[in-house]
């Protein structure tokens, strides 16, 4: 029932920066979580971002802690994801996923979401 479509996605030199946003339709009740993934061809989708939906706390991956923030709108039907000081090694197939009881400490596995966007690419370059 949840309909999650990413947007923002393209090219970047490394430095620079972009703003990704996920817009959410459909029945969202009982889902406590947006969160953004991120993969390259041949690793693990691996946990970026994640926003509590009842309260706006949020929490990062190590690898973009205090460059990426994650942020809703007020009704709740955009979250987006800014992206600052953009590295090489970010570049990625961005994705959104829904949740629901989702956990302070296993928010960043992807087994833990069913709900998934089709996902933006961004590239850094050098």
């Amino acid at each position: 029932e949840v309909h999650l479509v990413e947007s923002g996605g393209g090219s970047v030199q490394a430095g620079g920066s972009l703003r990704l946003s996920c817009a959410v339709s459909g029945n969202t009740a009982g889902f406590n979580t947006i969160t953004w993934f991120r993969q390259v061809p041949e690793k693990e989708r691996e946990g970026v971002a994640v926003i509590f939906t009842n309260n706006g706390a949020t929490q990062y991956d190590a690898s973009v802690k205090g460059r990426f923030t994650t942020t809703r709108d007020n009704v709740g039907s955009t979250v987006y994801l800014q992206m600052n000081s953009l590295k090489v090694e970010d570049t990625a197939k961005y994705y959104c996923a829904a949740g629901s009881g989702i956990n302070w400490y296993y928010w960043r596995h992807p087994v833990e979401y069913h709900n998934w966007g089709r996902g933006t690419q961004v590239t850094v370059s050098q």
